[in-house]
């Protein structure tokens, strides 16, 4: 297995100090990493190509890999127009992907609003899905379906989705975090998705305490729950690492911290736990 980070995981220090992507590998760099995993939202302009060519120089001159390119999708709109927007953006991404070098893709699927029922949510997401996944089999891009939110929280929610869809090219970006936030045990949510997994984000999670002045993510109970560093939250992560070796996992591992001590710090921390648990 190979360690990422995600440019996720520096948010804070990346809004702070205007990072660009090419700053973020710089400082990937520095922490021995196999890759990092990239994101839609993070582009300083709309016309992409330049920035793209000087990420793919820093990526070579690093000697880094890009695990991922996420993209920042929602299939849950209620006119075909907007639905046929996202398809788009989820074509984009897959069309980046190829330049960058990566065959992971990792979608979101959006989320319940007013007026929306779940199967209609649901419907719509297979269906954008579906449509997405013609470009991916001809380019050999998975998408990764990562557990988030209300319609695919939950792990038989994405397996069932990924189901519905029925392209080998639609498979699961495993977040070891998120789980929490629907009530489920990772340790559950990983046995069911196990063989679906084409991605994982190594993240951990756990109830904030009442004293605690911060704020956090709202469970789908209502319980607040706050980002930690790797091993100090509630997710079994030494269970996951063992099963992905049980199963001959032998992709990425892409640290995704969202918590709020110092992140460049935390990441420093989960990378070398990380290590630790892959032996």
């Amino acid at each position: 297995m190979k360690i990422s980070i995600s440019m996720y995981s520096l948010n804070t220090t990346v809004k702070k100090e205007g990072w660009t992507v090419v700053d973020f590998i710089e400082y990937a760099k520095g922490l021995s990493l196999d890759g990092v995993e990239l994101l839609d939202i993070y582009w300083k302009s709309k016309a992409k190509d330049q920035e793209i060519i000087q990420v793919i120089e820093a990526i070579r001159n690093n000697n880094l890999q890009v695990s991922a390119y996420d993209v920042t999708n929602n299939f849950v709109k209620e006119s075909s127009k907007e639905r046929a927007l996202e398809v788009a953006k989820v074509e984009e991404g897959i069309r980046i992907a190829k330049q960058l070098g990566t065959s992971i893709v990792r979608v979101f699927c959006g989320d319940l609003h007013e007026n929306v029922t779940y199967d209609e949510g649901q419907e719509w997401i297979v269906e954008g899905l579906k449509k997405s996944a013609i470009l991916a089999e001809q380019e050999q891009i998975y998408l990764a379906v990562e557990n988030h939110g209300l319609l695919v929280g939950k792990s038989r929610q994405v397996d069932e989705i990924i189901r519905k869809v029925g392209s080998p090219y639609v498979k699961s970006t495993f977040d070891a975090g998120n789980s929490l936030l629907v009530h489920e045990k990772p340790q559950d949510a990983f046995d069911l998705l196990k063989n679906e997994i084409v991605h994982v984000h190594f993240k951990d999670f756990r109830e904030k305490k009442q004293s605690e002045p911060t704020s956090g993510f709202r469970s789908t109970l209502g319980v607040e729950i706050i980002g930690t560093v790797p091993g100090d939250g509630q997710v079994d992560l030494p269970y996951i690492v063992e099963g992905l070796k049980e199963i001959n996992y032998d992709g990425w591992l892409s640290i995704e911290y969202e918590g709020i001590k110092d992140d460049k710090s935390s990441n420093e921390k989960a990378v070398q736990r990380l290590r630790s648990l892959l032996g």
